[in-house]
């Protein structure tokens, strides 16, 4: 009978893999109180559902100025020390915001500067971080290593994360910033565990002009060219390669439907529904308990259905769960169509990452990962702020009909292609070769 830990992290993945998931499972616990208490923040200092939507535009701006070079960055230094740096970052950001509400400076211009200061820290995090599973553990293990910090994130930043959030803001606004400062700076103390991550080899010429990946040289030599190169050469790539260049298409258009009623949920959810602070904290609990239904039966759905089928349906559902919160008036019904969310959108996240780290090779993964969080959350920047615009117009359940009516268009035109996404054949090149010198690289189960 395999032990706990072998069962959330197999040996086989190496000492590296467990340090990196329990750094992320960490972080993502204080990012999940975040997640119900800096809506809950600003909703508390301004009625404009504009002002409440720019607080995550502006969380997640940055990825438009920052993004892209992001990614260049992180395919020229040590992505480990990148996510220990932006994190510290961030612990540094939100301590000087426990100040400000402590001593009761803080207003809402304040709280917004706040939220671009650290979404700037979080786009080199996210895409740092991206790039790590990729380099130590084996293609085949992708699938499972990517379940498993979709697990955690479901556990820790939508299930455990959200109701403490909201339970710590009533108790005093600075509570639960304050508690995500300690989790996201243990999260760096964790990851520092891990192996040093070696610098990714790259090419001394520009792109193969074939839609394959670019050969690596395989000696850590690395030729100093200008970052704006760098980043024209992995556009250059995705563009040529169709099933990456269809996946980062239809992230960006979901995450424009998706986040347009997303944007002004805590509204929709105390006001529309009068389910309360704790209650709009129970719409993301919700999302989890779905997630981790998904969670438990992940392998065997990779095992027995086609990515093919699982991208249709996961699309399919998300069309749907639009259209039954424009019509649902009831918080009870409203938290089971968060539940079938959490657990569809779990199986989307964990096939479309693994479909496209599969699908880039080793050097480009940081600039192709970057232009892929680019499309997640300018989409997220864009639908934001215009279900906001959409929510003042015509009301707080306008954002939910256009992005039911969004998603149905989108999904019609992409139908086909799915297929051809799924059956792409892998080209991550060799097999990567584990920073933690003690990894166990078998295929048993």
């Amino acid at each position: 009978m395999p032990s706990l830990g072998e069962l959330v992290a197999p040996r086989r993945m190496g000492r590296g893999f467990r340090w990196l998931l329990a750094s992320s499972w960490t972080s993502n616990i204080g990012d999940g109180v975040a997640l119900a208490a800096a809506p809950l923040l600003i909703a508390s200092m301004t009625p404009s559902p504009i002002l409440v939507a720019a607080g995550a535009v502006l969380q997640f701006l940055p990825w438009l100025i920052f993004g892209l070079h992001a990614g260049a960055i992180a395919d020229r230094f040590d992505r480990r020390r990148l996510v220990m740096f932006a994190n510290t970052a961030r612990a540094v950001v939100l301590a000087g915001l426990c100040v400000v509400l402590v001593t009761g400076v803080a207003n809402i211009w304040i709280v917004l500067a706040v939220a671009f200061l650290y979404g700037t820290a979080e786009v080199f995090v996210d895409t740092a971080g991206s790039t790590l599973l990729p380099m130590i553990v084996k293609p085949a293990d992708l699938g499972t290593g990517n379940a498993r910090l979709q697990a955690g994130y479901l556990v820790a930043n939508q299930f455990a994360g959200p109701p403490l959030g909201a339970f710590l803001f009533a108790a005093g606004s600075a509570w639960p910033f304050l508690v995500e400062v300690i989790c996201v700076s243990l999260a760096v103390v964790l990851i520092s565990r891990m192996a040093r991550t070696p610098v990714p080899a790259r090419p001394s010429a520009g792109p193969s002009p074939s839609t394959g990946p670019s050969p690596s040289t395989g000696s850590g030599t690395r030729q100093r060219t200008p970052v704006h190169t760098d980043i024209a050469q992995g556009l250059r790539w995705l563009w040529r390669n169709p099933p990456v260049r269809t996946l980062v298409t239809i992230i960006l258009v979901f995450n424009i439907t998706w986040a347009a009623p997303w944007g002004i949920l805590v509204l929709y959810a105390t006001e529309h529904l009068g389910m309360g602070p704790v209650g709009y904290g129970a719409l993301t609990t919700a999302s989890a308990l779905g997630g981790l239904l998904s969670t438990m039966s992940f392998g065997w759905l990779e095992r027995h259905v086609s990515f093919t089928v699982l991208m249709r349906v996961c699309l399919s559902l998300e069309v749907v769960m639009h259209l039954a919160f424009a019509l649902t008036t009831t918080g009870w019904v409203a938290l089971v169509i968060m539940f079938g969310f959490g657990a569809y959108a779990f199986v989307w996240g964990t096939i479309s990452t693994t479909v496209r780290q599969r699908l880039v090779p080793h050097d480009l993964q940081g600039r192709v990962s970057s232009v892929n969080m680019v499309c997640v959350f300018g989409g997220m920047v864009f639908g934001q702020a215009l279900g906001g615009v959409i929510a003042q117009v015509w009301g707080l359940t306008a954002p939910w009909w256009f992005a039911f009516g969004g998603a149905a268009v989108t999904l019609l035109v992409v139908w086909r292609s799915l297929s051809h996404i799924a059956a792409a054949p892998a080209e991550i090149g060799e097999t990567p070769r584990s920073a933690d010198p003690d990894a166990v690289q078998s295929n048993e189960p």
